[in-house]
């Protein structure tokens, strides 16, 4: 049975009078298949569908984000990887289930996997936690990336969470600590990270993985730093304003594209990603195999300073500053101090060579 969202009631009907129309052992007995009235109404539903999902306000893509039946990451993980191997537990607390980590082939090449799964049905919700991460997933997903940056692995992020969780147990095991180190980890690799939000991005709990060298956007997908709801509470202490908090946020992946905070926008079949789930496939695989090709000839260095660049020019085009800054102005800043340090350290063999030359010079100098 196909769920509907409350703007698709005409397409509903549509749909709903085609399957009729499909069925010959309808309620009016044996009939003959009127394949030229199924066209017709085909053509209506594509045409509806059209009509709605190029005019979704900000509101409604939450909604089609949120989408019961929208492929989650353990869809992706199955389909778009080969011998994905599972691998559980953070060493210091416990398993958390709402994320799924593991080594896996992706055309060919080892990369570590990782997705933040929402659940398919009640009980599979339950046993996920809704897709809200705890303390232990976040250590877990740390353990995993810094075993991947030690095998040059590169790393590929699903990003579906309402936000972390927000628990008093989560809350006293170091949830924020946690994310903070999270996000720490994500920017000191020095492996190319791709992160790709497929349904919600929400607060801490997705930038937490999503601080990497690409950020993709599924095209009715949304990431926002507090879900609309929250915000129409906090704003207007009105939850039903949530049309005028998804507008004020920008969280829909073209705003998000014109401000730069994410880098591609993969599109969607019309009317969103659960109406055709092999499109769907086929536009993420392509879109992760040209962003990992830009890598390919980068060295560690260049890939951790396109991540550090990334983040520090996020805000400068269209902010307080009014010219955009060169990458050379955002590099960090060191006094002479520490620059001759730091090339005392990685010349330090040459240094002690040249040291006990001079030396040998003086002692025979001194001889003679």
């Amino acid at each position: 049975m196909k769920n509907y969202l409350n703007f698709e009631n005409d397409i509903k009907d549509l749909e709903s009078e085609l399957e009729k129309l499909k069925d010959p052992y309808n309620q009016e007995g044996l009939s003959e298949v009127n394949t030229d009235k199924i066209s017709k109404i085909q053509s209506e539903i594509d045409e509806k569908l059209k009509e709605v999902y190029s005019n979704l306000n900000p509101w409604q893509t939450t909604q089609v984000a949120r989408h019961e039946d929208r492929p989650k990451s353990k869809f992706f993980i199955e389909n778009l990887f080969d011998d994905f191997i599972p691998l559980s537990g953070d060493r210091f607390y416990g398993e958390d289930k709402s994320v799924l980590t593991g080594f896996a082939k992706f055309n060919g090449n080892s990369v570590l996997v990782i997705g933040q799964e929402k659940g398919e049905d009640l009980d599979s919700r339950i046993e996920r936690n809704f897709g809200m991460m705890r303390p232990e997933g976040y250590r877990k997903t740390i353990r995993l990336m810094k075993l991947a940056d030690k095998f040059n692995i590169p790393i590929i992020s699903f990003i579906d969470t309402p936000g972390a969780y927000p628990g008093v147990g989560a809350e006293e095991r170091g949830q924020a600590e946690a994310i903070a180190k999270s996000i720490e980890c994500c920017m000191e690799l020095k492996v190319p990270t791709i992160s790709v939000v497929i349904g919600e991005g929400g607060s801490g709990g997705a930038i937490a993985l999503a601080s990497s060298n690409k950020v993709l956007m599924l095209q009715n997908a949304i990431y926002s730093v507090i879900s609309p709801e929250g915000c129409a509470t906090i704003l207007w202490r009105d939850p039903k304003k949530t049309l005028e908090a998804a507008q004020a946020m920008k969280l829909s992946s073209k705003d998000l594209l014109d401000l730069k905070v994410i880098d591609e926008i993969i599109s969607e079949p019309l009317g969103g990603a659960h109406r055709d789930k092999d499109l769907i496939l086929e536009n993420v695989k392509n879109s992760i195999t040209n962003n990992l090709n830009d890598f390919s000839l980068m060295s560690k260095d260049e890939v951790l300073n396109h991540r550090k660049n990334k983040f520090l020019s996020i805000g400068r085009s269209k902010g307080f500053i009014s010219e955009t800054q060169t990458d050379d102005s955002l590099h960090m800043k060191q006094n002479f101090l520490d620059i001759l340090k730091i090339k005392i350290i990685k010349n330090k063999n040459q240094l002690i060579i040249m040291t006990i030359v001079l030396m040998l010079v003086v002692f025979i100098f001194l001889k003679l």
